[in-house]
């Protein structure tokens, strides 16, 4: 009853996280439209009009982080990292919110000076998407091999993602519970699918910026 019944919260907030990124997904999706209907857009085209609108995409991150909580894994370094992220973001766009609406518009202002020093949005925004990238990783571990330790499945997730960039923190802070997760596995293919465009966009953009190499300090 106790496994059902957490088994439930899990796939309520998956529930929540699949609407957020569908709506980002369909946004995504109308800009890409719009973009190429002139015809003869190429990719770096395409990358240099790109859209991250600002409140969904935080508004994502802070839904994937009770997500993570109810997965099992106990990441308070992780947690501490997101929230201080997306306070950074936030308060940037709350400065002057009808400019500052997209995150795009951000990195612009700041990548010509200071986007890489101290801590800045355009930091915040690449650690963003590394916490989404960890995620994606963690259920497409779920997903592979749900009955491995979910020790392993956050450490290797860990490692393939976040450890290259991170020179202050260990694998040890990355602790989970096992579970049960076949009913959950529907929920998890989705979110999957839904989260890869997301990051890919993002990762492209980094580029674009040039903050797609960034490590911790």
């Amino acid at each position: 009853m106790k496994r059902r019944r957490e088994a439930e919260m899990v796939a309520s907030e998956m529930r929540s996280a699949i609407e957020q990124l569908s709506q980002m997904e369909a946004h995504r999706r109308t800009a890409l439209d719009t973009s190429g209907s002139a015809g003869g857009v190429d990719c770096d085209q395409l990358t240099a009009t790109a859209q991250v609108p600002i409140k969904p995409f935080l508004s994502l991150c802070n839904l994937l982080v009770q997500v993570l909580d109810k997965i099992g894994p106990t990441m308070a370094v992780l947690r501490l990292d997101i929230h201080q992220n997306i306070q950074r973001l936030e308060k940037f766009h709350d400065s002057d919110p009808s400019t500052y609406r997209d995150v795009v518009e951000i990195l612009k202002k700041e990548v010509a000076d200071k986007a890489k020093q101290g801590p800045t949005c355009s930091k915040s925004f690449v650690w963003l998407t590394r916490s989404l990238d960890f995620t994606l990783a963690l259920l497409e571990f779920i997903v592979r091999d749900s009955g491995r330790p979910m020790q392993q499945a956050v450490e290797e997730s860990y490692n393939r993602t976040l450890k290259p960039w991170h020179g202050w923190i260990s694998s040890a802070a990355y602790k989970a519970n096992d579970q049960d997760y076949d009913m959950l596995k529907e929920e998890m293919q989705t979110m999957i699918s839904l989260l890869i465009p997301v990051i890919q966009q993002n990762q492209d953009i980094m580029r674009t910026y040039g903050l797609d190499k960034l490590k911790a300090t």
